[in-house]
């Protein structure tokens, strides 16, 4: 095949911002056997962004009173970004603020929102001890990229993503 002289150029532009983004998002959340695991499920609904998302799992605690497991996770990219944005600008930046204790060696990014708040429509970083919804995120991260880096990147594309949606 003869070359006209154009070139294809495989590279990518160093001036567009790269965000690797977010492999996938998890919410989990325990409910006892008296509460309404449905207000918890649509709580988590909301977080996720999609009800088909959530899952719950009715079982015995060690005791043998009745819980709800509820658990609501995604593997698309875009929606796991859109998740994490809702966390709201206040949150995301104590998350940023935090990376590096609350990234593990997998580049998994952990963190908790008080459970009561979230049941109010509120979304607010639970301290130690509170009462709360687990969620965590793995960043993707590719060889020769520092997972560090790339966590605060993603949290820095969240928390551009939740201003634009007044979060």
């Amino acid at each position: 095949m003869k070359s006209h002289g154009a070139r294809i150029n495989h590279q990518i532009p160093l001036n567009r911002p790269l965000t690797m983004g977010l492999h996938h998002f998890t919410w989990r959340a325990t409910a006892s056997g008296l509460a309404d695991e449905t207000v918890v499920a649509d709580a988590l609904a909301w977080l996720i962004g999609d009800h088909e998302a959530v899952e719950i799992e009715r079982t015995t605690s060690y005791h043998g009173s009745e819980i709800h497991m509820i658990e609501a996770k995604t593997s698309r990219k875009r929606p796991a970004l859109r998740c994490l944005a809702r966390l709201g600008t206040d949150a995301l930046q104590t998350l940023l603020e935090e990376a590096e204790q609350r990234l593990d060696e997998s580049n998994t990014l952990h963190f908790r929102v008080q459970f009561n708040a979230l049941m109010n429509g509120e979304v607010v970083l639970a301290q130690a001890g509170e009462e709360s919804v687990k969620g965590h995120t793995k960043v993707q991260v590719f060889p020769g990229q520092e997972g560090l880096s790339e966590a605060r990147s993603t949290i820095e594309a969240a928390i551009a993503m939740a201003s634009e949606q007044g979060q």
